[in-house]
Formats: C-alpha cells, structure tokens, sequence
C-alpha cells in the first residue's frame, strides 16, 4: 500500500510563505535584492526602491534609468494606501504640429524625438523619502555592485543586444560601446558590466552624501533633474540618430523640460468586487479599465464556471474588449469621465451588449451620454505606417518582445520559449504590515542610443500619444502619456491582501484579470493562479507603433485542451494556440491571517525561467 501526501495541487514553484517578509520580482536577482534591504532592516519601501535600481541594470532591455514607473503602495503607519505618478510628460516643444513637419503621422517607437521626461528616478527617490528608513547609498548600493562588478546575462538579454547588432555598429555607435565592448555580443551566462552606468549612480551618491536622509535625497534628485544627468540629457537629444520612421531626428527634449518635473502621488481609484476592494492608478494608465471590466463581469456566475474551460474564457475576453475599447476611447488624460464609465447602469448596458459569439467590432461606449471621438483603427496588414521609411532596422520597433516580425523578434524565437511581454515588476510585504507593487518600464536598451556620460538611453514613451487632435491621448507639451504599466493592489477588510503586476503592454490587464478571477472565484493559490494557462486578445488599439487592431484574435497557451481551443474558435474568436508556457511574467505577493498570525506569501512566474520569489 501507497501513501501519498499532498498540500494541493502541484505548482511549477513553492509558494512562498513567512512572517518577516516576502518580495517577487521579474529577476532572481531583483528579488534577492528586496531581500538583502529586508534582512538588514529596512522595510517594503526600501526594498521595493533597491529592487527597483536593481531591475535597471539586471534587464536593461526591458527597463532603464531614464524609464517609468507607477507605484502603488500600502503604509501601514498610516493606514492608507497611495499612488506615485513616476511617469514623465512630454517636451515642451512635443506638438502634432512638429510631428507633421516632419512628415510623420505617427510617433516614431525609437530613437529621441519619441523621449519625454525620465520619471522613475524622482518616483523612487518620493518613496524613499516619504516611507523608506533608510539612506540613499543603502538603496543605490546594489545596483552599483551589479553594474560595476558585473552580472551574468540571461538567454534573453543576451538575445536582445546580439539583435541590435547592425543598428548599433552603424548608427547607435555609443550603445554599441556598451553592449560590445569586444565588438561582439555577449553570451548568456557571461558576466556583463555597464562601468558608465554604475560610475552615474556612484558619482550620485558621492556628490549628495551629508546632512539627513532627506537632505540627500533633495541633492540626488536635483543631480538628475538640474544637474549633471539633465545636462547629458539636453546634449544627446541634439543629435539626429536613426529611429523607426526610417530616417534621423534630433530630439525635443531639454534640461528645461526635465527641471520642471518631479514625481508627484497619485490617488489610486478602487472598486469593491467579491469581498475585496481592488486599487489601480489613474485615468494616466489602463488601471480604471481593469476596474470597469470588474463591473462587467460581475454580472456573470464566474465561480460556477471551469476556470481553464471556453465560458470563462470567453466571457473574461468579451467583457475585457468593451472595457478595453472604453480604455482607448476615454483614457489618457485627467478629463476622463471615470464616474461615468464606473456607472452601475452604463456598465449594466455595456454587459447586455455580451452574446455566445465573439464579436469583431470596436465598441467604445457613451458613458453620461459623451459620444466618444473616433479612433483611427489600423488592422494589422505588415504595411509601416504613412511617413515611415524602410523599416531596415525593425528591431527597434515599438515595445520590446510586441513587434510584428523582423530581426529581434526572429532571434528571440530562436532562442527564448517565452515571446510576448516585456516590462519589468517588483513587489514587496513585510512583517510591519506595508505592501508595494511596482511596474517599471522604458529606457530600453533597443530604444535610444546610450548617452556614453551615463551609461543609459532614454525612454520613449510619447509614442504612446495620438497625433490625431480630439482625443484624450492627443499629443500635448507637458502632458503624461497614458502609459500601459498597471500595477494592482488589493484590500480586503481595509488590509493588504495582495499586490501583483506583470509585463506585457496591452495585455497586462488581460493576464492580471485571469489571475484575480481565479485566486477570488476559484480558491487557486498565488503560484497557481500564475502557472494557470494564460490568454489575451489584439482587439484592441494597440498602444504602441505602429497601433494594430486586430479583431476577434484570441491567443491562448497550448495547454488549454484542444476541446476548449475547438469550443472557442467554434464561438468566433480566432484562435492562436502559443506555446505551452509563454503568456504572461506574473509576480505576487499577499498578506493573509492563520490562526490570529499574519502570514506573508509570494510567487512568481516561472515562464522564461528567471522570475523568482523569496520571503521567510
């Protein structure tokens, strides 16, 4: 006779469990960062600001310094949860106007006229400041350490540089004196150093070194945004450089543009749905899209139905397109109708619009009666968009991981399972009670040409702006792009219950939904709810160049079975099966009590084989 002793279903990872504190992150090393500043006494925010420079070395194809950052964050001092807007505007020179002049209908994915003001330096620096306890060296240290020392390349990295090759050699000569200091690439595995970038953060810390902890972070914050970085900055975006319209623009960025700024908070918008209160940034992200499709979906008997069968996730994808189509239709400035598009009756309209079958139109709604502006929609069909050149150089295009074919996309197949998404995330909790979760992104190293004074190129985040006037993501001077990144916090009982994100653009909100849905109807728990087959749809406006909308596209992992994959190209969707593990890059972590203790959990995605969770 045969015992076997189970603790649940079988999960590709342990989820983490502790008392003192637990972190996840998209990198091992990230994580193990968090946990470093845990153990030698500081808390979630401090861990969560380490991690967050950390991630800026360790995957700096999918974030940088000069990148963004939304926080969103519970103080247990306080008894609040808050947001920090680190999301940078748009120059002040940035008008549909210039961009016409120049012969584009579009903003280019690339190069510097798509960059805007870097915002995560200042939202990290406002956490720290305001939450953490401890001093800006503690936090920068790490991420010195790994850029200076070096640190060994991931498959994907590795990848990503070996496919800017050509553009590098021949145009972005000073990112290829970064990524092929021995006029190769790097290989995976092989330690890899940025000296520039980790003597940047050095000299940082050295020149605002004295007074309170405050004091320097003031000093720190003036270096990047007046001093020396601002400098570097305003001098490189003078310089034409190649991007992905196929021809060389300067930029129109300037130290004015970045003396202007800094990250401010941000109040988080809530919805309370199935016992639990969800909280997500503003009108300046998807994050209200996420809690309208909350709304729809409370109509349906989600618990009843098979988390991994067609109903769900034909009901998940239905409801996700209106919310989603309210996104791009409203979305993107402080003027969106969020009361409205919350409504009880404008949703309840909006879910009778839901049949068996899947539909192929794009639906904005009417939210207070508001006729919404139209949309160009561009149906994917391989052709560059009006005023672009050859595309010789298509890995640059758009988002990492999210382009339509060409060089990078053909070498990351070749090598990496995984091949949507991108981004990075980092959450944290701790035995005080506080709880943040982050979702750093651009300044990615296919992105802009380094700027050789500080190791980093800069984000290109305007791209997410309509040249088209009209429309709340309309191109603006000084104006946040409404940008893609989404973290989620969730309360239950006005505590930190979880605090998740993941990469992926346009589908974060749609893996994050699966995710939630199962953890709250179904009982899964936080690695199995990640490792849980995953899903999205392309109907949608896509937010980065060149904007495809493709109707009625459903991509779903392999091991969904092939009577689910049958029953839902049966309802209309049409169905890509990817592969068995490559939707999706989750991180998770929650608090809950046993037996009068609170128990601190974490989880993180196994596909690509480098997220990693940790606690005790």
């Amino acid at each position: 006779m045969v015992t076997v002793f189970s603790n649940g279903p079988f999960t590709t990872r342990p989820e983490i469990r502790g008392t003192f504190g637990c972190a996840a992150a998209t990198h091992w090393l990230a994580a193990a960062t968090a946990m470093r500043i845990l153990e030698r006494g500081g808390n979630a925010f401090d861990a969560a600001v380490a991690a967050g420079f950390a991630l800026q070395v360790v995957e700096p194809h999918l974030n940088g310094p000069a990148g963004e950052v939304p926080i969103l964050l519970y103080d247990a001092r306080s008894g609040k949860a808050e947001g920090i807007c680190g999301q940078g505007v748009t120059p002040a020179a940035a008008t549909p106007e210039r961009f016409r002049d120049l012969g584009l209908d579009m903003v280019p994915g690339t190069g510097h006229l798509a960059a805007c003001v870097p915002g995560a330096f200042s939202a990290w620096l406002l956490l720290l400041r305001d939450r953490g306890t401890l001093r800006l060296r503690d936090v920068l240290e790490p991420a010195i350490e790994l850029a200076g020392a070096g640190y060994p390349l991931t498959l994907r990295v590795a990848r990503t540089i070996e496919s800017m090759h050509a553009l590098f050699e021949s145009e972005w000569t000073h990112s290829a004196a970064v990524y092929f200091p021995h006029g190769k690439a790097p290989e995976a595995g092989a330690l890899f150093r940025n000296p520039a970038l980790a003597a940047t953060y050095q000299r940082i810390v050295d020149e605002s070194a004295g007074g309170s902890r405050e004091a320097e972070i003031a000093k720190a914050e003036g270096l990047w945004y007046e001093g020396f970085v601002a400098e570097a900055i305003d001098r490189a975006g003078r310089e034409p450089v190649l991007d992905s319209s196929g021809r060389r623009h300067a930029g129109l960025l300037t130290a004015d543009d970045l003396a202007r700024w800094r990250a401010t908070y941000d109040a988080p918008v809530g919805r309370d749905y199935s016992g639990v209160t969800v909280l997500k940034c503003g009108a300046w992200t998807q994050g209200p899209a996420f809690l309208q499709w909350l709304g729809l979906l409370e109509g349906f008997p989600l618990g009843e139905l098979d988390p991994l069968g067609d109903e769900f996730v034909h009901l998940v994808t239905e409801t996700g397109k209106l919310a989603l189509a309210d996104r791009d239709a409203w979305l993107g400035d402080d003027r969106a109708p969020l009361e409205a598009l919350m409504d009880s009756a404008y949703i309840a309209q909006r879910r009778a619009l839901v049949t068996a079958a899947s539909s192929a139109e794009f639906r904005p709604g009417a939210p207070g009666g508001r006729m919404p502006a139209a949309i160009p929609l561009r149906e994917a069909d391989g052709k560059a968009p009006a005023g672009a050149g050859e595309p010789t150089f298509q890995a640059a295009l758009g988002e990492p991981t999210f382009q339509a074919g060409g060089t990078a996309e053909a070498a990351l197949a070749a090598h990496v399972e995984r091949r949507e998404g991108d981004t990075c995330h980092i959450c944290v909790t701790d035995r005080h009670g506080n709880m943040v979760a982050a979702t750093p992104s651009g300044g990615w190293l296919q992105a802009s040409p380094v700027i050789p004074e500080l190791g980093f190129g800069l984000s290109t985040r305007t791209q997410m702006f309509w040249l088209t006037p009209g429309l709340p993501s309309s191109l603006a001077p000084g104006k946040r792009p409404r940008t893609t990144l989404t973290p989620t916090l969730v309360l239950r009982d006005g505590q930190p219950y979880l605090g998740f994100g993941t990469p992926g653009g346009d589908q974060q909100e749609q893996w994050s939904m699966a995710f939630l849905l199962r953890v709250l109807h179904h009982g899964y728990g936080l690695q199995q709810a990640i490792d849980a087959p995953a899903f999205h749809t392309g109907h949608l406006v896509a937010s980065f160049w060149p904007r495809d909308f493709k109707p009625r596209s459903l991509s779903v992992e392999g091991r969904f079975s092939p009577e689910v994959i049958a029953a839902l190209a049966r309802r209309g969707h049409d169905v890509t099966v990817a592969g068995d593990w490559t939707l999706g890059r989750l991180c998770a972590v929650g608090r809950e009590t046993v037996h009068g203790t609170p128990i601190l959990r974490s989880a993180a995605n196994p596909r690509g084989m480098q997220d990693y969770a940790v606690g005790r």
